[in-house]
């Protein structure tokens, strides 16, 4: 298996909506993309899947190391070979991948959030500055893009907290800001012992509503010039919206289960946010 193939077979077992859009990408921008999408799950499933927290640091400190020998031009792990050769050409830089490694590790450190600034700096790293990398290889023409795709990303991050309260407390994380819960009186035990009730709701149609006003500053920030080029970002902007939706739709029942669109209803909005030019839903996400 060659490196590309290694990316590639763990960007399509992922079941990302991500994946989706990477279809409709020239080939040499979808090999970027894949390869650096593959490093961040390879670095996400350090925390996911390593149950002792000094085995899982260990680990990400090799990962930090692999990045230097990637940059160095000697890499060793398939995902590093796939990506190496597109760091020049896509501008991705070695801070923007070790600001991704310290987001795994926040994972390690905290696992609960004070506050939305204290929330926002996790999200940053978990896909604000994911969001930023793929902008450089979609390609952009005017600064204002990166802003726009830090925006998305932490739209992102904020549907994937919402559709995984459940999930994502049996694993002992509350992302859910404390001020929050407190101010909903929502408590930690109720959401570990999957309690539903009209705070819940409420505090989780208050999440909603950040997760869509970052939508809409992504959506008018991004530059008339560089819309066709983000494209593949829109792309995902419609599926994760989608997932939004439906959440609400279902009346926040995240606690007991983890609600996600089908295959094909992901693949048909890509589609049509492609042949679209993805101007429709900038309009309609700027409202």
């Amino acid at each position: 298996m060659t490196p590309d193939e290694y990316c590639q077979d763990k960007a399509a077992k992922s079941g990302s909506s991500f994946y989706y859009a990477f279809l409709f990408l020239p080939p040499e921008r979808r090999r970027a993309i894949v390869a650096m999408y593959a490093f961040c799950r390879e670095v996400d499933d350090v925390v996911d899947e390593v149950s002792d927290p000094s085995v899982a640091r260990i680990k990400l400190a090799w990962w930090r190391t692999e990045i230097d020998r990637m940059y160095g031009g000697a890499p060793d792990h398939p995902v590093t070979r796939a990506l190496e050769p597109h760091l020049q050409p896509y501008g991705i830089t070695r801070e923007r991948l070790l600001a991704v490694i310290d987001g795994m590790e926040m994972d390690l450190d905290q696992t609960r959030y004070l506050d939305w600034p204290g929330l926002r700096k996790y999200c940053w790293h978990a896909a604000g500055v994911v969001g930023e990398l793929s902008a450089s290889i979609f390609g952009y023409g005017d600064p204002a893009t990166l802003v726009y795709a830090e925006k998305l990303g932490l739209a992102f991050q904020m549907t994937n907290i919402i559709r995984d309260v459940g999930d994502d407390a049996r694993r002992g994380r509350i992302y859910l800001p404390v001020d929050e819960l407190q101010r909903f009186n929502v408590k930690a035990a109720d959401i570990l012992n999957g309690k539903y009730s009209e705070g819940f709701s409420a505090l989780m149609a208050f999440q909603a509503q950040r997760a869509r006003e970052l939508y809409r500053e992504a959506m008018r920030a991004l530059p008339e010039s560089d819309r066709r080029a983000q494209r593949p970002g829109l792309m995902m902007a419609a599926i994760y919206h989608a997932l939004l939706e439906e959440i609400e739709r279902d009346n926040w029942q995240v606690l007991h289960q983890r609600l996600s669109l089908t295959p094909l209803r992901k693949l048909w909005l890509a589609w049509k946010t492609w042949v679209g030019g993805g101007r429709g839903l900038v309009r309609r996400l700027s409202k």
